[in-house]
């Protein structure tokens, strides 16, 4: 193990896991029966509505996660791996439905942890390096960890989204309110 691994490889993929598997319920909860006007909104042009982060992340199951990690363990640093398109998802979803988006992506994380679980319960080298299109070097712990915490990072961005439209409304508590402020 290297000297800026702070946790066996064991630990982390089983945090890993039980990170990813939360997400899908987590997403649901956060989006199922939210107002249109809500469900839709964003932090302007170029931004994500909550809509658009689901849409976002199944495109991610798709075309993102597994397919690198399988990409590192076949190419290693000899080929970067192919480009992810963070917009795809625009006319991927477009016209669908919540549910419909919300059910592809429950089924596409299943899909996307059996790999996951298959990988890490080899005899894998989680140091195994690969190579990114802009990145650079990266290894296969590095992209296995920032899946989990991607994950983290667009939840937080459907409350963040969700709060700020009520940023008139809160009054003089916005000063009480960290997810308000400037740093959001």
């Amino acid at each position: 193990m290297t000297e800026d691994v702070l946790v066996s490889d064991e630990q982390l993929a089983e945090e890993i896991l039980t990170l990813l598997s939360r997400t899908p319920g987590t997403v649901r909860v956060l989006l199922e029966d939210l107002p249109d006007g809500l469900l839709h909104a964003d932090e302007g042009e170029g931004t994500f509505s909550p809509f658009s982060v689901l849409g976002h992340l199944i495109q991610g199951e798709i075309d993102d996660w597994i397919p690198r990690a399988r990409w590192i363990l076949e190419h290693g640093r000899e080929r970067a791996f192919p480009p992810f398109d963070r917009f795809a998802h625009i006319e991927r979803t477009r016209g669908r439905s919540l549910d419909e988006l919300l059910t592809e992506f429950e089924t596409l994380r299943e899909t996307g942890l059996a790999a996951l679980r298959e990988v890490v319960d080899g005899e894998v080298d989680l140091d195994a390096g690969g190579l990114h299109p802009e990145l650079g070097d990266v290894t296969l712990r590095q992209l296995l960890t920032t899946w989990a915490v991607h994950d983290l990072n667009h939840i937080a961005q459907i409350v963040r989204v969700v709060a700020h439209q009520f940023e008139d409304e809160v009054g003089p508590w916005k000063a009480y309110l960290p997810i308000l402020g400037p740093d959001r």
